[in-house]
């Protein structure tokens, strides 16, 4: 009867182990269907981004995804742990952050079937981003999107410095003082050809009006001369009221 009852316990302890052991595999193996999931889900949303398997002697890491703008210049890093668990572990945490520093990510996000006793849905907590595997999707597309406006931003301000730089260096280059030189000595002798011009101008216009002093002289002489001998009857006036020239 001894030897029976021990037989029977031991085969309970086998049963309960054997019980263990294929919940604990049965859990694995869901957890790490979801990690494929959550990176086919990345690569298919973002098929420009590169999407990576973090090795397995990473802990509390499972992908990283390396986001890029329209050029493929990379804007940034977001490192994502997985876990399909019934509770959620405040210790999980620290941990990706940990990785986090480690791999060089800017943002962390856990996807976890548990949320936080505090949390009912997507938030952040320590740093960290904690969302559900139904709210993936959107998480990364709004995380993503604040990392490739940051990268233009410091992208912008770098260029600035730069364009400044270029243009110190255009300014005080010879170049620039040759070109400005010829475009000042274009302008002066386009100011002088002008002044020229101006002058010859001016002195024809007096030599004009001298011509025209001289035929109004004699014309008033033969004005006057005819006017003695015929009175005012005839209209011999070159100029009348209005300083215009009579063509008669």
């Amino acid at each position: 009867m001894r030897e029976m009852e021990k037989q029977i316990e031991d085969q309970k302890r086998l049963v309960d182990e054997m019980k263990r052991k294929a919940e604990q595999g049965s859990m694995q193996l869901q957890g790490e269907a979801q990690e494929l999931l959550l990176e086919e889900l990345l690569q298919s949303t973002f098929p420009f981004d590169k999407i990576e398997e973090v090795g397995k002697g990473v802990r509390g890491a499972d992908c990283i995804q390396t986001v890029r703008n329209q050029f493929g210049n990379e804007a940034g890093k977001i490192i994502y742990e997985s876990k399909r668990t019934k509770d959620f572990a405040n210790d999980w945490i620290e941990k990706l952050k940990t990785d986090m520093r480690n791999l060089g990510a800017d943002v962390a996000v856990i996807v976890t079937q548990a949320l936080p006793k505090d949390m009912e849905r997507f938030g952040e907590k320590d740093g960290v981003y904690i969302c559900t595997f139904v709210e993936v999707r959107s998480v990364a597309l709004l995380l993503r999107n604040a990392l490739l406006k940051i990268f233009e931003a410091k992208k912008s301000q770098d260029n600035k410095g730069d364009k400044m730089v270029m243009l110190y260096d255009y300014l005080t280059n010879s170049v620039f003082s040759e070109q400005w030189k010829a475009i000042r000595e274009g302008f002066m002798s386009m100011k002088l050809s002008i002044q020229k011009e101006r002058d010859a101008m001016e002195k024809l216009w007096k030599a004009r009006e001298k011509q025209l002093e001289k035929v109004l002289l004699n014309a008033a002489h033969i004005k006057g001369s005819i006017e003695g001998i015929a009175g005012k009857d005839v209209n011999l006036n070159l100029i009348d009221n209005d300083d215009t020239l009579l063509l008669e």
